[in-house]
Order: structure tokens, then C-alpha cells, then sequence
């Protein structure tokens, strides 16, 4: 596939930011199989990407282009980001290469993963409450602008407002997409509208879904379909109704990296036609399917993603228009991967005490006649 990039992936690349975007979009054949989808399901896997996630592109961007604006000055500026860790990691591979000292402000319920990552490439980290109000003083914004009052020299991106959070989406994201599927073929075994019908993609800071959606309706398919998945507790989905929590539901969910209790700048709502809300439950019970149908070894929100897309394609207009109509192309953003989150409970959970199968009992006769042997 080419790139609109012109990064060729058989040259030597001057630097790990030449290995930043340019992912795989990858049929998901055996989900759609299992969910009786006649669309073609495909996955934009972001972990692919030099940092393991779609945040790698907004990191390069935001700096690259406040250094051209002289907001970033090199052996000067101190870069200071909150984040729930993706972009932080995106941050601290492109300040390493570049000489910026690098804050990360992460809530305490973001995954041991990404601040051991963050600090083998330099960063120093700050935790904060998980509870606090995402404005308030206490929160990982709030801190970061602390410190940015405090800190000579600091400079906050801040990926919320930074318009080129969804502009580096539109320009890369976008164009690699198309580009995949226009330039794939309709076969008989393989029919393909030849464009993207729908895009679904969680609702995080926004630049992803605004971005990507800019990209697809403004200059190839006004009719794409945007489809938005926001977790329960969250409240970025609309109509304003959805975000209400029913008895039982908790405003607080596991899933990291989508989901706010405010608005982001850098999501245009106005870009998403349907909005779909999803529970942590169904989010890991997604993840671990992906792993094991599709082997995509991919993160928490990559489930959010999956069990939105299949509600929305197996109900309502979801099915008129794109489940049950082969050659459809339904494109979803899976944006990172498993190294995040295998300490996390709801992965070594499912891990330690996995569902019996056959062959588990095959293997535990045979171990039982030979004692010597330890199962684990």
C-alpha cells in the first residue's frame, strides 16, 4: 500500500518518527463470520505504529508544528502534557529524539504499562486522582497547568485544543484509509462498494473520530456514515439522553483512553451521525474475542470499539445498511495494543482462570498419569 506520506517501508528511515502511522487495515473476516455481517469489517490497527498507538501521529504533529510556530524551542522548553497515557507515550518518543524534557500528568487508574514505558524513554510522571473532575485542580490538567506556572520555560500541547490533534487524523489517518480500500479491487470472492461506507471509532479527545470523519466526507465519500462509541459514565455522546446513568450503572468505568465528563475542543460533534454507548463488561469480553478469532493482540478500548460496531451493524439501520449488504466497506480504528494492559484485572483474570476446553481436559489426563510433570 502506498502512503500518502511517501514513506516507503523499504528504506532505511532517518528516525523512529519514520515508522509513525502508515498501519494496516486488516479484514476482520472471522468476527464478521461469527456475527452473520455480510459488510466487510475492517480494522485500522494503530498499534502497528512506532509508539503502539494511534496517539503517535497527534505527538509528531504537535510538536513539529509548535517548534515551526516557535512555541517549542529546543534546549529551552519543557514539554508538559496531561494524558491518559497514549499520548504521553507518543510525546516521549518524539521529545527523546528531539532533547525536550517531558511531564506526563496520568490519573492513577491508567495501567502500570504505560508509565514503565514512559519513564524507560525519559519522562517523569505525575499521578493524580482518578475521582478528581477532569477541570478541577486536582486532575491531571489541573496539575499539568501548575506546572506549567511553575516550570521555566514549560509548555503545555495540550492535545484537547490543539487543532492539530484532528488535523494530523484528516491528513494522515484519513488518506491511508482510503487509499487501502479505493485501492483494492471488488472480486467475486471479495465485492467492495470501492469506498468507505461507515467509520466507527471511540470518542476520546475527539481528534481521531473529527479528523478521520473530516478526511472521508469532505473528499471522498459525503455519505460515509460516523459512528462514535462512548462508554457509560461518559458524556460526550448525544443526543444528551444517552449519557444518563440508569439504577445500577456507575459513573466510573475501567476502559482508558475514551470517555470524559467534559467536551473536548478538538471533537466536532457535528461529524458523527450515530452514537453508540458500551460497558466495560462487553468492552473485555471484545477484546479477548479479537484476540482469539483474529489474533490482533490489541487494548481495552479496541473492545469499546468492537462491541459499539457490532450493536450498531447487527440492529436498525445499522443492518439495513451496511450488516447485511455485502461489499459494504465498515472501516473501525483499533487504536493500541495489549502492552498497555496486561497487568490489568480484567485481563489476567480471563487469563488465570480460562474457560475449560476440550483440549485442556485432553492434556489433563494425560498429565495426570505422569506426576512428575507440573500443570499450571
Amino acid at each position: 500500500m502506498a502512503s500518502p506520506n511517501n514513506v516507503n517501508s523499504h528504506l532505511i528511515l532517518d528516525d523512529v518518527l519514520g515508522a509513525v502511522g502508515n498501519t494496516p487495515l486488516i479484514r476482520l473476516d472471522r468476527i464478521a463470520k461469527e456475527y452473520g455481517l455480510k459488510c466487510n469489517l475492517l480494522g485500522k490497527a494503530e498499534f502497528f505504529s512506532a509508539g503502539g498507538s494511534v496517539k503517535d501521529r497527534i505527538a509528531k504533529r504537535m510538536v513539529e508544528q509548535a517548534e515551526k510556530d516557535g512555541v517549542l524551542i529546543p534546549g529551552k522548553s519543557v514539554v508538559i502534557e496531561p494524558t491518559s497515557g497514549n499520548t504521553g507515550i507518543g510525546l516521549a518518543l518524539v521529545c527523546a529524539l528531539k532533547g525536550y524534557p517531558l511531564v506526563i500528568t496520568l490519573p492513577e487508574k491508567m495501567s502500570l504499562e504505560k508509565e514503565v514505558t514512559l519513564r524507560a524513554l525519559g519522562a517523569e510522571i505525575v499521578r493524580t486522582p482518578t475521582e478528581a473532575p477532569s477541570l478541577s485542580d486536582e486532575s491531571n490538567i489541573g496539575v499539568a497547568r501548575k506546572l506549567q506556572r511553575l516550570i521555566p520555560n514549560g509548555v503545555i500541547l495540550d492535545q484537547y485544543r490543539n487543532p492539530n490533534n484532528p488535523l494530523a487524523h484528516e491528513l494522515t489517518t484519513g488518506p491511508e484509509i482510503i487509499e487501502a480500500v479505493t485501492s483494492t479491487p471488488s472480486t467475486p470472492e471479495r465485492p467492495s462498494s470501492g469506498k468507505v461506507d461507515a467509520f466507527i471509532a471511540g470518542a476520546g479527545t475527539g481528534g481521531t473520530l473529527t479528523g478521520v470523519s473530516r478526511a472521508l466526507k469532505k473528499t471522498h465519500n459525503k455519505d460515509c456514515v460516523v459512528v462514535a462509541i462512548d462508554p457509560q459514565g461518559s458524556l460526550l455522546a448525544l443526543p444528551e439522553p444517552l449519557n444518563i446513568l440508569k439504577d445500577g450503572q456507575s459513573p466510573n468505568y475501567q476502559i482508558e483512553g475514551i470517555g470524559y465528563d467534559f467536551i473536548p475542543d478538538a471533537l466536532d460533534r457535528d461529524w458523527v451521525d450515530v452514537w453508540v454507548k458500551t460497558k466495560d463488561d462487553e468492552a473485555f469480553e471484545k477484546v479477548l474475542e479479537l484476540m482469539r478469532k483474529e489474533a490482533l493482540l490489541i487494548g481495552g478500548s479496541c473492545g469499546s470499539v468492537m462491541a459499539g460496531a457490532l450493536r450498531y451493524l447487527k440492529s436498525g439501520e445499522g443492518w439495513e445498511k451496511f450488516g447485511s449488504v455485502s461489499g459494504k466497506n465498515v472501516v473501525i480504528i483499533l487504536p493500541d495494543g495489549l502492552r498497555n494492559y496486561m497487568s490489568r484485572p480484567w485481563f489476567l483474570d480471563s487469563i488465570r482462570s480460562p474457560k475449560p476446553t476440550p483440549l485442556a481436559e485432553q492434556i489433563a489426563k494425560a498429565l495426570d498419569k505422569d506426576k512428575s510433570v507440573t500443570r499450571l
